[in-house]
């Protein structure tokens, strides 16, 4: 048998790769055809043999390749015309984009400072593979079937019993619902609360404009609570017109402060008086050093409260497991849109996090992280007296971020960050977190929000040297 033809003395058909691929006799002729013509060998139009003439060239059988043209024709790389035999079809030529212009150089990101990211390069590895094999060896069959949209029970009974332990969280397993980390938990709620009439969701005016943006995706609009010393301005709900609040009241994103207890029960007072809605963003809840963790919000009242956590800054951002703690009248409801969001979360996942929580493995890792993140929070506070005394550092009781307030007169936060980009140091600016509905800044000094958690221990002292610089240079002339 010949492995190839030739077509108009100009064109071999090849069909020994197809062949060397385990590809039958047809099978490695349409591929060698289909090759030809996506490649423009055969451009559109050409007349192809008749299946008599390539057959004898090929020494192959005549119907392998009517078969074969059949095929091609039925996908659309080749058209059978009366009087014309077989010609290779004309699918369009698709357009070529113009290269785009490169864009403008910077530099890469050396110095990681971003806040509210944990150090990855801490994931328990071992205990996470050891809970994993536990976990996988004892689960029964119909565990890896399609499951409760609100996650496996036996992550919903560990988280149950590690919330109301360490967090002060009042729930069972059958109001917790498992969720693909805080944005989509929020999504889902956005969802609900539009489906029942709500339009405007109470905000803090500085938080995470991710977060606002999947508000405004779910068709929300937002108003602002101011913040001081004491937290949100919770007494001022009323006003807003929302039918709902989202809140950091353990650990404000991103100034640190939390959330007086006046405050927190006003904010409930409110949703039991307009049958609103407080959703808690407990997003660091388990890093506390200068102070006893602040209990949950939640726990005032279950039916107005949802509690809202997550493993990325505990574990890593990539797992995407989080937990709604939800009213008894939310879950059918959020459950269902979770259902249609991806049916349910990954089984393997979540059972090894039960089985990691069960052992007593995550309170071990949380308290090596949180003695981890403490010395690295005391040696920028330390770096900053000796080398930028003149930077007020606040909100470092808790969580893995600080602000770091410049003196008036040193440059604008747009220019703070064109000169950290220039340095290879990427961090966050005050700024950058403040809620559109807030409206314009007051007058204030430029501040730095930057995370002390990303960083791995060996680059952590690099990226206070820029950091340095970066203040440096950002300081007001004589």
């Amino acid at each position: 048998m010949e492995s190839w033809a030739t077509f108009g003395g100009d064109l071999h058909l090849d069909l020994t790769a197809g062949r060397s691929r385990g590809l039958g006799l047809r099978a490695a002729l349409e591929d060698a055809l289909r090759e030809a013509v996506r490649t423009g060998r055969l451009p559109r139009g050409t007349r192809l043999p008749s299946s008599r003439e390539l057959s004898r060239d090929l020494g192959i059988a005549r119907n392998t390749v009517a078969e074969a043209y059949a095929q091609l024709s039925a996908e659309g790389w080749l058209a059978s015309r009366q009087g014309s035999g077989t010609v290779v079809a004309d699918r369009g030529t698709p357009s070529v984009p113009a290269p785009a212009s490169p864009a403008p150089r910077t530099p890469a990101v050396r110095h990681d400072l971003m806040p509210g990211r944990p150090d990855v390069s801490r994931f328990p590895r071992s205990a996470w593979l050891a809970a994993a094999r536990r976990a996988l060896a004892t689960a029964p069959h119909e565990t890896f079937g399609y499951t409760d949209p609100r996650g496996r029970i036996e992550l919903r009974r560990a988280l149950a019993g590690y919330l109301a332990r360490v967090r002060g969280v009042r729930t069972d397993p059958e109001r917790l619902l498992v969720c693909a980390g805080y944005t989509q938990g929020l999504g889902l709620l956005c969802e609900v609360l539009r489906e029942q009439g709500v339009g405007t969701v109470a905000v803090e005016e500085y938080g995470l404009p991710p977060q606002l943006e999947v508000l405004s995706a779910k068709g929300l609009a937002t108003a602002a609570l101011p913040l001081d010393a004491g937290g949100a301005r919770t007494d001022l709900l009323a006003g807003t017109g929302a039918g709902a609040a989202v809140l950091t009241p353990a650990h404000q994103f991103p100034t640190g402060v939390p959330l007086r207890a006046a405050r927190r029960a006003a904010a409930v007072a409110w949703a039991r008086e307009s049958g609103g809605l407080v959703m808690e963003d407990d997003y660091d809840g388990e890093f506390r050093y200068d102070r006893q963790p602040v209990g949950a919000m939640q726990a005032l009242d279950p039916e107005r409260v949802v509690h809202a956590g997550t493993v990325s800054k505990s574990l890593a951002p990539g797992l995407r497991i989080g937990w709604l703690a939800l009213p008894a009248a939310l879950v059918g409801p959020v459950a269902r849109r979770k259902e249609l969001a991806d049916g349910q979360s990954g089984v393997m996942d979540q059972l090894t996090l039960a089985e990691l929580i069960a052992s007593g493995a995550y309170d071990r890792h949380v308290r090596r992280s949180r003695l981890q993140y403490r010395r690295r929070r005391d040696r920028l506070v330390a770096v900053l007296a000796e080398r930028a005394p003149e930077v007020r550092v606040t909100g470092i009781a808790a969580g893995l971020h600080a602000v770091l307030e410049l003196p008036p007169g040193s440059l604008d936060e747009e220019e703070l960050r064109r000169q950290a980009a220039w340095l290879g140091l990427s961090l966050n600016t005050l700024g950058w977190c403040r809620a559109p509905s807030a409206g314009p800044e007051p007058e204030r000094p430029p501040a730095l929000v930057i995370g002390y958690g990303t960083p791995s221990d060996r680059a952590f002292e690099p990226a206070l040297d820029a950091l340095c610089t970066l203040i440096r240079l950002s300081a007001p002339g004589p």
